[in-house]
């Protein structure tokens, strides 16, 4: 389980990447809101079929992020009734994917490798995730660095 201040730091991280992108992606996310979550549910595991295939230690999925909705060039007037799209990164799996062991070094005083592979792994995950609200597939984001 994260500490607030853990939480807190990998929040402040993911507010300067989201400072950072360009104007018109920033645009975009005011339409799509990015929620944070320690770890997905249990209930959106079982209904992304995944439930069961975790791979971290402790049996914690591995699961980075979520765009959950209908892409961009998927999108018609059909869908109007629909709920807005939505995009999740999770804390947890992320931490684990940019090296964490949840001892040192820690996200409430990183060591500076391990803070920059964090803030990787963070915007990577982010741009994985509008790139699938884009319409980007696993293959295309791949191939631009962000599978």
């Amino acid at each position: 389980m994260l500490s607030q201040q853990q939480r807190q730091h990998f929040d402040d991280i993911l507010d300067q990447i989201v400072a950072d992108l360009p104007e018109h992606l920033q645009r975009k996310l005011e339409e799509v809101p990015v929620i944070v979550e320690d770890q997905p549910s249990e209930l959106m595991l079982e209904q992304l079929g995944i439930r069961g295939k975790r791979g971290a230690p402790g049996g914690r999925t591995l699961l980075c992020g979520l765009h959950w909705g209908i892409a961009l060039p998927a999108r018609s007037v059909e869908h109007s009734a629909v709920m807005p799209d939505r995009i999740w990164l999770f804390r947890q799996p992320i931490m684990l994917v940019a090296g964490w062991q949840g001892e040192t070094p820690s996200p409430t005083a990183p060591h500076e490798a391990w803070a920059d592979a964090l803030a990787g792994q963070i915007r990577i995950t982010l741009l994985h995730e509008i790139g699938h609200h884009f319409g980007l597939n696993e293959q295309d984001l791949t191939d631009l660095g962000y599978g």
